[in-house]
């Protein structure tokens, strides 16, 4: 009698399984729910519409700075100096608007221009000179916080007129007809963009994802946006800040997306000797990529400039660039290159401001908060090693 040998079950292993899963965003909505959940029950006041309010307003400025990180982790690089570089710009502007009189949109301008030629620096040093980012940024990390403190002088801080242009951009809230218009006209180019992605693939005959994939998409952004409206609308209105904040993470995605520079970003992060083979002047990405890094950095420190009304020995120090970091990496940026979008900034600095917050509410100890971030950036790590580890392309 003949026995047929049936084949042997592999056993499951949960880490391979992560290893070969693209998990993309999943796990960090995950956490944000899992936050929600756990403060809400701790704490009343969480969920209520004035703190969430307030959480909007805390993430947009350490949120731009994030958005600057990504720019140069998406080459496998590190920068350093972005919250020196958000303090010295924002003294900068703050120097030309008050000491010197300057009109305010101008002084920013300058601001931005400043903070290009610093990001040119840096990418000058790390291209031609051959030294790695870590070291040229850890300079400018040192170097640029101390001209700052010089710029400040013995003073060591400079208020913005309330009444003023500057310190207005915190304190401006758009009624709730103009949160709903832009919630619709966000949705609107969402699902246009992904009708139009999808007929190009189909004309080119590429594969397309799932009709009901897409429709689920567009019922989870249009509850969110909904949900956001109405939980902002209920205290203060949405704030200026976070559609600042909002635009610049949207503008930042279609830059990497749908452009030259940010394909050429992606090839150059995932593999550089392939990119230069294929005709890319890998250097000239490099260095853009940083002169991005340290103009969006400015851009935050202006707008935490903002929303204290003053800029002090303090600006772009204490946890800024550790936050940073850690938000660009939580919301799914690989520190490996190669891989991430713009949106990780907005989900990673979401999940640090949620955590900093309930805990804040919660009266726990700072030393409590930064452990737990520390473990929330860790675990973030562990699952992109992981699934780096099983898709090595």
């Amino acid at each position: 009698m003949t026995t047929i040998a049936r084949p042997l079950r592999k056993p499951f292993r949960p880490l391979e399984s992560v290893r070969r899963t693209d998990l993309g965003s999943w796990p960090v909505v995950g956490a944000l729910i899992v936050i929600a959940v756990v403060f809400g029950t701790l704490n009343e006041h969480f969920l209520s519409a004035e703190n969430l309010t307030n959480l909007a307003l805390q993430m947009a400025a350490t949120g731009t700075i994030s958005l600057g990180i990504i720019m140069v982790v998406l080459l496998g690089e590190i920068d350093l100096s972005a919250g020196s570089v958000s303090g010295l710009c924002a003294v900068v502007m703050t120097i030309l608007s008050v000491r010197h009189g300057w009109n305010p949109i101008l002084a920013v301008a300058v601001a931005l221009v400043a903070a290009a030629l610093v990001g040119l620096l840096h990418g000058w040093m790390f291209t031609r000179l051959g030294m790695p980012s870590f070291v040229v940024t850890l300079a400018g990390l040192i170097g640029w916080q101390g001209l700052m403190l010089y710029l400040l002088g013995r003073g060591g801080t400079i208020n913005l007129s309330f009444d003023g242009l500057l310190a207005s951009l915190s304190d401006t809230w758009l009624p709730p007809w103009a949160g709903w218009l832009l919630a619709a006209s966000i949705v609107a180019v969402w699902t246009g963009g992904n009708l139009l992605e999808r007929r190009l693939r189909r004309a080119a005959d590429l594969p397309l994802s799932s009709a009901l994939w897409l429709v689920f998409r567009f019922v989870g952004l249009a509850g969110v946006l909904t949900g956001a409206v109405v939980v902002l609308s209920a205290d203060r209105g949405v704030p200026l800040l976070l559609v600042i904040f909002g635009s610049l993470v949207v503008a930042l995605d279609l830059v990497l997306r749908h452009t030259v520079f940010g394909r050429r970003i992606y090839a150059v992060g995932g593999n550089a000797e392939a990119a230069r083979r294929a005709g890319i002047n890998v250097n000239r990405v490099r260095v853009q990529a940083f002169i991005a890094a340290s103009t969006l950095a400015a851009f935050g420190g202006i707008l935490a400039a903002s929303r204290l009304a003053a800029v002090n020995q303090s600006s772009g120090s204490s946890d800024t660039l550790l936050m940073a970091i850690a938000a660009a990496v939580i919301g799914g940026a690989s520190l490996f290159g190669g891989r991430g979008r713009a949106y990780a900034a907005l989900l990673g600095i979401l999940v640090i401001q949620s955590i900093t917050n309930g805990m804040l509410l919660l009266n726990v100890d700072s030393s409590v908060r930064y452990m737990v971030t520390a473990a929330v950036l860790a675990i973030a790590v562990a699952i992109d090693s992981l699934a780096r580890r099983g898709n090595p392309r």
